[in-house]
């Protein structure tokens, strides 16, 4: 089927037409949630204290810009992502969490969301208190009274849950993975400022910069699609198991940006607001260690490098595929079924999970090693921004796809 075919079949189909305007509804409510900002704001400070800090600019790309604007949103999804990574550790510790997630079907993945869902709220506190509070010390919004820290702290963390709440409902009644688009769309809703400032600053001395950074672009582009497409397949000739090269997606890229960021954010505050010079001190040395271009590169590469292995062994489970295989009374030739096949698929999924962290890593350290060459700071931002564009809409399109061929059917 061409292009327009399937595009006349999207829009055609009432049901997948609802789906893909549902998304469209939900991200638009989000964006506009995203320009009402928290009273007592010097807008100028704002801006001068956003511009040039790479921590910050990560950290908007989770608030989809509500960040840098201080909205009623401004934290975004960064909450419930931080709750499902917590939720995701927990399973490797407690044996009953591991069990209700793989083994006890849609109810336990139920509990499981509803665990996150909770931890969300108090992490959306701490996380806006800490915010507020060194956003007051920087002198960027005025010192709230008791009352006005109160209400600002509430509609922070409804904020918060509002857009927890906005991106399952994407997922359950749209396409894709909410979490995912709201940060797309976010990172995407920032392209027409960042263009205009680049065509405001453009110097003709930096031509070579940007054709750096467009030859970066193409080559992440190639990469991740060439990755993500990639798989290995076992089986017979007529029946095969695709193991993908990628099997985790994006994810990793966003779990190790959150676990990332929670340190720097830690002493960035304590520097700001400790009464004591020993700790003011202490804070503010491993802020900069941490903040350190190489340091940060390296911990970004271990991270998602751990995070891709993590996530695959969670959402892809050997003994249980192989439980499956010999149920339906499938085999992989040459390898007896049960335990025998179980180990060959873990053996497998190993070898090429390796490769598809090593990718990972390096195509998401890339844009921060460019960035310490030639000194441009958005190019270690844009970057992961834009393997996250990327990975999203090639799992969108897919998603699409599936949907066409169902109703193929």
């Amino acid at each position: 089927m061409n292009f327009w075919n399937k595009i006349k079949m999207i829009f055609g189909d009432k049901s997948l037409r609802s789906r893909l305007l549902f998304v469209a509804g939900a991200l638009l409510i989000s964006r506009l949630l995203a320009t009402i900002p928290i009273p007592g704001i010097d807008a100028i400070k704002l801006s001068n204290f956003f511009s040039g800090s790479q921590f910050l600019g990560f950290l908007d790309i989770f608030s989809g810009g509500g960040l840098s604007h201080l909205s009623i949103v401004m934290l975004g999804v960064g909450p419930y992502i931080t709750g499902s990574i917590i939720m995701q550790l927990l399973t490797m510790m407690i044996p009953r969490l591991k069990a209700m997630y793989q083994e006890e079907g849609e109810i336990g993945r139920r509990k499981f969301t509803q665990y996150s869902r909770l931890i969300t709220v108090p992490i959306a506190f701490v996380q806006g208190f800490s915010f507020i509070i060194l956003l007051q010390k920087s002198g960027v919004i005025t010192n709230f009274s008791s009352m006005d820290m109160f209400v600002n702290m509430m509609v922070i963390v409804a904020g918060a849950v509002i857009m927890m709440w906005i991106g399952e409902m994407m997922t359950e009644f749209g396409i894709g993975n909410g979490t995912s688009l709201l940060i797309f769309a976010g990172i995407v809703s920032r392209l027409p400022s960042a263009l205009s400032q680049m065509s405001l600053s453009f110097s003709a001395s930096q031509i070579p910069m940007y054709l750096l950074f467009a030859g970066v672009s193409l080559l992440v582009i190639y990469a991740v699609v060439f990755i993500t497409e990639a798989e290995r397949p076992d089986g017979g000739i007529s029946t095969y198991l695709p193991l993908r090269v990628n099997q985790a997606g994006v994810i990793p890229i966003i779990f190790a940006m959150s676990i990332l960021l929670f340190p720097q954010m830690i002493f960035k505050f304590l520097a700001q607001v400790a009464t004591n010079d020993v700790v003011k001190t202490v804070a503010g040395s491993l802020n900069d260690f941490v903040s350190n271009s190489w340091v940060h590169a390296i911990s970004y590469f271990i991270l998602v490098f751990l995070f891709t292995f993590f996530y695959t062994a969670v959402s892809f489970d050997p003994d249980s595929i192989s439980k499956n295989l010999q149920q339906n009374g499938a085999f992989v030739p040459g390898v007896r079924p049960g335990q025998s096949t179980s180990e060959y698929l873990a053996k497998v999924l190993t070898r090429i999970t390796l490769v598809g962290a090593l990718f990972l890593g390096i195509i998401a350290v890339l844009p921060l090693v460019v960035k310490s060459m030639t000194g441009i700071t958005s190019l270690a931002v844009g970057g992961t921004a834009l393997l996250i564009v990327v990975s999203v809409v090639i799992d969108l399109i897919k998603k699409i796809e599936a949907q066409i061929t169902m109703r193929e059917y």
